[in-house]
């Protein structure tokens, strides 16, 4: 299985802290996943502008062709002024339509706010199911009191954050498992 986490800012730390601990969780929890982090802080990604994916070259044709050999995805994404950032949504605006079509998407969201909690189902579900994502539910939302001096402090953060995890292996397996199924019924 192809995982990959996917922190979507090119500026801060906090959500790079909890996809760095997501892939501590991905490697104790099944060491065989073929696990893939992106930070976008650490690529040089161009702006969208209507090509095909596969015909961005560099880190955008990288991150592009990761993203969509993935057979799951976890986003994280900070929140800013109450919306996603706009690195983020260029990554989505790379990609097709279809992009996220038997694709597992775990979301989990870092903002200074708890008023922002709502945030990442009025702005970044609708996306995902938009691009044919099956979306693993609760997202887990990660607060200003839950981080300090780089570390996840908060015990239901950390127990959240392995129990999505998990359920997105689960759900990518079991969606995998099938799609195998129906496909052997063709019988070619």
């Amino acid at each position: 299985m192809k995982l990959v986490l996917l922190s979507g800012s090119n500026v801060g730390t906090k959500t790079r802290t909890v996809i760095d601990h997501l892939a501590e969780a991905v490697a104790s929890y099944d060491p065989t996943i073929e696990l893939s982090v992106i930070d976008l802080a650490e690529a040089d990604i161009v702006f969208a502008d209507g090509r095909n994916f596969t015909e961005y070259t560099g880190d955008t044709g990288r991150v592009a062709r990761e993203l969509m050999d993935a057979e799951a995805i976890i986003i994280g994404t900070p929140i800013f002024q109450a919306s996603i950032p706009a690195a983020l949504k260029n990554i989505f605006d790379l990609l097709p339509t279809s992009a996220f079509l038997d694709k597992v998407v775990g979301v989990i969201a870092t903002a200074g706010s708890s008023k922002h909690y709502l945030i990442p189902a009025q702005h970044l579900l609708p996306i995902l199911t938009y691009m044919k994502a099956q979306v693993v539910q609760p997202y887990v939302f990660v607060g200003e009191s839950d981080l300090h001096r780089g570390e996840i402090v908060s015990h239901d953060v950390l127990q959240r954050l392995d129990r999505l995890v998990e359920d997105t292996v689960v759900l990518t397996r079991t969606f995998a498992s099938i799609r195998e199924e129906r496909d052997a019924a063709y019988g070619f």
